[in-house]
């Protein structure tokens, strides 16, 4: 089992950023080197099904991001110390959910656009931008 920890969240004003991090552990009777996971970043704000952010690969580093961050958000991972971040750059209003990391398996990028394919998620961390 693999448990995930979000962090950073907050309250911003419109064209603030914030820095989100995500800590991956693993039980120990179940190892597998983080860098053997693809991580994604979900959002879900009220009332609206959970949304798609950015998944960046196992071991490429290649990276995925929806049209709606487009280059305002950058997904980034250390396998040292077993975090992926989400730097999120000129929010607005539109961008206050609940963020989640998750993580899969290896898997592709297409793939990791879908929330279904993930085995573990994080509890999530509120991100609110005040006009």
């Amino acid at each position: 089992q693999a448990q995930l920890e979000e962090s950073g969240g907050g309250l911003v004003q419109a064209g603030g950023s914030l820095r989100l991090s995500c800590a991956f552990s693993e039980s120990f009777t179940f190892r597998m080197y983080f860098s053997s996971y693809q991580m994604g970043w979900f959002r879900q704000a009220p009332g609206k099904e959970r949304e798609f952010v950015s998944t960046i690969s196992a071991s490429s580093g290649d990276l995925s991001r929806s049209d709606s961050v487009n280059d305002r958000f950058i997904i980034s991972r250390d396998n040292v110390k077993n975090t992926v971040y989400l730097q999120m750059n000129s929010l607005s209003t539109e961008d206050t959910a609940v963020y989640y990391c998750a993580a899969r398996l290896y898997g592709t990028l297409t793939g990791g656009r879908d929330p279904n394919n993930y085995d573990y998620w994080g509890q999530g961390t509120q991100v609110t931008v005040s006009s």
